[in-house]
C-alpha cells in the first residue's frame, strides 16, 4: 500500500525530497574564504566592511543573471569585485609566499560544456579569474602557469600590472609575523562564486593568493579543476576554500557532484558529508559553496566562520560571516 501511495504522490508532482519544488530563474552564491572568522577577531567596523564588499560582489553577479546573462559572466563579475578588494586573499591583498612575493591562482568551469580554464603562479595579471576565462575560451588548454600564463594574458590583451599592485599592508604584516614565527597558519581568504542562470546553466569560479608563506612554487586546489572548482549541468557547481592539499587529494569539488549522481544525495547532503565528516576526519579545515541544477544551495564549513553570501531570483540577498 505504501508503495502505491508513493507512486501516486509522484504522479501528482508532489515533492517528497525536501528540495525546492520550482527552480528559481537564477541563483548566485559567493564566498570570501573560511577560517578563524569570529566576532572577537572582527570588530563591528571590520564586519561592516566585509558585508559591504560581499554585497557589492553579490550585486555585480546578480545584475547579470537578472538581465538574462550567463552564469559564467556572473561568477567572473562577482569574483573580480573580491579580487579588487584587500579584504580577501585574491588579487589585491593576496598573501605573500616565502620570498615575500604574491603568486596568484584561479580557475573557472562551464557546467553546460564541461570546458574549464585555470592559471597558476601568476604575478602580473590584474584579474587572474579573467585570465582563467581566456584560457578556457581562447586556448586548447585547461591550465597555464607562471610566465607562460602571463605571456598568454599579454597576447590576449588583458590588463597587466606591476607586482606591487597586489601588495596590502595587512597581508604584508601577516607575512612578517608568519616569517618570524616560522609557521604557516595565516589567513586563507580564497574567493569564489557559483551560479545558475535563467537558461539552467551552471558555472563556478575560484581565485586565490594561495597559502601564506608557501614555498617551492606551491599550487593549491583553487586552480585545479575537480579539486577547488567544478561545474556540471547534470548536478551542481562548486567552489572551495581551505587547506588546498587535502582538497586536491580528495577531489572535493568533483566529489560533491559524484555523490549526487552516483549515490542520489542532495547537494546539501553531499557537501555536508565531505566538509563536516570526510575532511573533518582528516583534520582538514575549510568549506565550500555549491548550487545544484534546481537552485538548491549548500554552504558548509568546518571552521569558526566563512565569508559567504547568496541571492535567488525574487529574494533578498543574504550575507553571512559567522556560524
Amino acid at each position: 500500500m505504501r508503495t502505491w501511495i508513493l507512486i501516486l504522490l509522484c504522479a501528482l508532482g508532489i515533492n517528497l525530497s525536501g528540495q525546492n519544488e520550482k527552480r528559481p530563474d537564477f541563483v548566485l552564491v559567493i564566498h570570501g574564504g573560511a577560517g578563524t572568522i569570529t566576532s572577537e577577531r572582527y570588530n563591528a567596523e571590520h564586519q561592516a566592511e566585509y558585508v559591504a564588499r560581499l554585497t557589492e560582489a553579490l550585486q555585480a553577479g546578480e545584475r547579470i543573471l537578472a538581465s538574462g546573462g550567463s552564469a559564467l559572466d556572473a561568477v567572473v563579475a562577482s569574483v573580480q569585485v573580491m579580487e579588487a578588494s584587500p579584504l580577501f586573499n585574491a588579487g589585491v591583498g593576496a598573501v605573500f609566499n616565502a620570498e615575500g612575493k604574491n603568486e596568484l591562482d584561479a580557475s573557472i568551469m562551464d557546467g553546460k560544456t564541461g570546458k574549464a580554464g585555470a592559471v597558476a603562479g601568476v604575478t602580473t595579471i590584474k584579474s587572474p579569474i579573467a585570465a582563467a576565462r581566456r584560457v578556457m575560451d581562447s586556448s586548447a588548454h585547461v591550465m597555464l602557469a607562471g610566465r607562460g600564463a602571463e605571456q598568454f594574458a599579454i597576447e590576449q590583451k588583458l590588463e597587466m600590472v606591476d607586482p606591487s599592485y597586489f601588495w596590502s599592508e595587512e597581508s604584508w604584516q601577516e607575512y612578517l609575523n608568519v616569517k618570524a614565527r616560522i609557521e604557516k597558519n595565516g589567513r586563507k581568504g580564497t574567493v569564489g562564486a557559483v551560479a545558475l542562470d535563467k537558461n539552467g546553466n551552471l558555472a563556478a569560479a575560484t581565485s586565490t593568493g594561495g597559502m601564506v608563506y608557501k614555498k617551492y612554487g606551491r599550487v593549491g586546489d583553487s586552480p585545479v579543476i575537480g579539486a577547488g572548482t567544478y561545474a556540471s549541468n547534470e548536478s551542481c557547481a562548486v567552489s572551495c576554500t581551505g587547506h588546498g592539499e587535502f582538497f586536491i587529494r580528495n577531489s572535493v569539488a568533483y566529489d560533491v557532484s559524484a555523490r549526487m549522481l552516483y549515490l542520489g544525495q542532495t547537494v546539501e547532503q553531499a557537501a555536508d558529508y565531505i566538509i563536516n565528516e570526510k575532511l573533518k576526519g582528516l583534520n582538514a579545515l575549510g568549506g565550500l559553496i555549491a548550487v545544484d541544477k534546481d537552485g538548491n544551495v549548500a554552504m558548509p564549513f568546518n571552521t569558526p566562520g566563512m565569508f559567504r553570501a547568496v541571492v535567488k531570483e525574487g529574494g533578498k540577498p543574504k550575507v553571512l560571516m559567522f556560524r
